[in-house]
């Protein structure tokens, strides 16, 4: 029976949502986060008011993540460096991501089967190939249909540093599994929304655009000639929360599976549509600057399959594309002074 329950990057956007959520079910909830990330001493506040303990350790210190005393039932991995751009460009930032996503994962793997304990690591759909991917949007181009991508689909080819070691970290979770019996659950997941988010232009568009709205910046559509027509489903962290919920008190029975899920097609949008919307909200009308060239790294199209979930634990997004945008832009307006300082 799962009681205890550690969560790696805890004091992030997934992480505290998830330790609040889960501390809310009666479970023994513990945060490990080294504070790296922008806003995650103000996620630190939050959990402090659920008498969430916090461990300061940096998730690629192998003897600080061994040496912890405490044990687990279960250990959540929400920690991961997502950086995609900073480790094209830069060494350090290459380093850091490596050492992080992957070196990282081995150390919390190692814990866990010293401690004999379960683990629900937090994979990505960066883990699929970029060349498939822009394959597809051609392919919808011509037939105009929606292309759902489930779990089997393309991850041989390249797909950024950032999605390498996420596969890699699963990989490596499975190969545990086989030589020491290690419990799993691998979850796939796209574009997660939500309050206690803190956006940029790589990670966390929806925060962005929603800021960008409420304090009269000027977006920019980059990449596919400025378009603004590059697709993604979206889903809001509540129903991720809930999800997990079912994973945990179901993981006896149903584990040991890699399983891809998001906001599907009833909660897909492009850049385009999500500036409508968010300007009906705001009453905005925002000057929007076109990008023709983006990132060798930047995918067109991605809108996840979630029969597989469905069919698992009987789980759909209940919220749709337009509750996340007001729960996020409400949110973000009525702690608009807090908030300045996170968002650059």
């Amino acid at each position: 029976m799962i009681k205890k329950i550690l969560i790696t990057g805890g004091c992030g956007f997934v992480g505290s949502n998830l330790c609040i959520f889960l501390k809310k079910k009666g479970f023994d909830v513990t945060s490990l986060d080294n504070f790296y990330r922008r806003g995650s001493k103000l996620n630190y506040q939050r959990l402090k008011k659920f008498k969430i303990d916090n461990l300061k350790v940096d998730i690629s210190k192998f003897n600080s993540i061994i040496n912890i005393k405490n044990k687990y039932d279960l250990v959540i991995d929400c920690c991961a460096e997502p950086s995609v751009e900073k480790s094209k460009n830069s060494i350090l930032e290459a380093k850091r991501v490596f050492e992080t996503n992957l070196s990282g994962t081995f150390n919390i793997v190692t814990k866990c089967i010293k401690d004999k304990s379960k683990i629900i690591f937090l994979s990505t759909s960066r883990v699929y190939s970029i060349s498939s991917l822009k394959k597809i949007r051609k392919s919808i181009k011509k037939k105009n249909k929606i292309t759902e991508i489930g779990i089997n689909f393309c991850t041989n080819d390249n797909k950024s540093l950032y999605g390498f070691t996420k596969l890699a970290s699963e990989n490596l979770i499975k190969e545990f599994n086989y030589s020491n019996g290690l419990i799993y659950l691998i979850n796939r997941i796209g574009v997660i929304a939500g309050p206690w988010q803190f956006g940029k232009v790589d990670q966390g568009f929806i925060s962005l655009w929603s800021w960008s709205h409420l304090t009269n910046k000027v977006l920019k559509y980059i990449g596919f000639n400025g378009s603004g027509r590059q697709v993604r489903d979206i889903v809001h962290i509540d129903d991720i929360c809930d999800l997990i919920f079912l994973q945990i008190i179901n993981i006896k029975k149903i584990n040991n599976k890699t399983l891809s899920f998001g906001g599907g097609k009833k909660n897909l949008v492009n850049l385009n549509m999500l500036t409508k919307k968010f300007s009906i909200i705001s009453g905005k009308s925002l000057k929007i600057e076109k990008v023709f060239k983006t990132s060798i790294f930047d995918i067109p199209y991605f809108v996840a399959s979630n029969q597989q979930i469905t069919k698992l634990y009987n789980w759909k997004p209940k919220r749709s594309i337009n509750d996340i945008i007001l729960d996020v832009y409400s949110w973000q307006k009525t702690n608009e002074q807090i908030l300045k300082k996170y968002f650059v």
